[in-house]
């Protein structure tokens, strides 16, 4: 009964317009066709619903119940259809997913612009480049930008944004530090999963460098946890405490002189940021206004 909802939809015709023939002319069908209809639905139920009276119809005990069931069901039916138009027309969440730095620190400045591109809701999810890119496999997502190249199967790159990795410090910093400076340090390091770990201590070892003669005091998974550390960090220790991160994250403490960055002597720690969506979204057109959006900014 319930999956056959176009008779009960009747039913709430004849009830609105409280007469069979006045529904018959409403829906569009023979009068005899509601008379079938509302038939059906009362030897479905094994009871009487409708009375028809000389000036109307009148509703049993059973009718009434039944008008309030099949009322809730008529909107929450209204409602879905109206779900299932955004979806053909285009009025859906399109969905992001970036790592860290870049959803904290740089696709924040972009998401009002992206939403007037597309005209659609944006929604952003933030984590670890490596669960960006199974959101998109998963297709939980349309678009992801990650900070570390994880290529796989069925999944187009694009380069995007250049990013330099560099000290910082509530402190005062050499620009240039050698191998012998940075034990002169306290340390707060990311987890061994990171992107910049991993491009950290890669440099470290070029430079001779074992990371485990560090002093490092703490080891955090986020950016802005670190950055946050540290700005809080005592200015008048008498050793500074640091640590190595994106100079987007960083960029408008450094500016403000709240923050101060250094670089390591001889070597730059840069890599480049990507845009990544499945190759089967490689004609979507909303997925191709974001890209090339953002593509577009990165040039500037």
């Amino acid at each position: 009964m319930l999956r056959d909802f176009a008779k009960l939809q009747t039913f709430l015709m004849v009830v609105k317009e409280k007469s069979f023939s006045k529904a018959s002319a409403k829906l569009g069908i023979s009068q005899p066709a509601v008379t079938q209809q509302i038939k059906f639905i009362e030897d479905y139920l094994d009871t009487k619903i409708v009375e028809r009276k000389k000036n109307g119809i009148l509703l049993t005990k059973e009718g009434e119940d039944l008008f309030r069931i099949a009322n809730r069901l008529d909107k929450a039916i209204a409602s879905s259809e109206k779900e299932l138009l955004k979806i053909i027309n285009k009025e859906f969440t399109f969905i992001m997913g970036a790592s860290f730095a870049i959803g904290n620190y740089i696709l924040p400045n972009y998401i009002s612009e992206i939403k007037k591109r597309i005209d659609n809701e944006v929604y952003m999810l933030v984590g670890l480049s490596t669960d960006m890119i199974d959101a998109l496999e998963d297709k939980k997502i349309d678009i992801a930008l990650i900070e570390s190249p994880i290529f796989r199967d069925g999944i187009i790159y694009r380069e995007w944004v250049e990013d330099e990795l560099v000290v910082f410090s509530n402190q005062p910093l050499k620009k240039h530090l050698n191998a012998d400076d940075l034990f002169e340090f306290d340390w707060i390091c990311r987890d061994e999963n990171s992107h910049t770990r991993k491009l950290t201590s890669e440099v470290f070892e070029e430079m001779g460098v074992q990371c485990s003669n560090f002093n490092v005091i703490g080891v955090l998974s986020s950016p802005t946890s670190i950055k946050e550390s540290i700005m809080h960090a005592d200015k008048n220790a008498a050793r500074p405490l640091v640590s190595i991160m994106s100079r987007h994250v960083i960029e408008s403490e450094v500016n403000s002189g709240k923050l101060f960055e250094a670089r390591l002597k001889n070597y730059k720690i840069e890599r480049k940021f990507y845009i990544a969506y499945s190759k089967e979204k490689k004609h979507d057109a909303f997925v191709d206004n974001v890209v090339n959006y953002l593509l577009a900014i990165s040039k500037v």
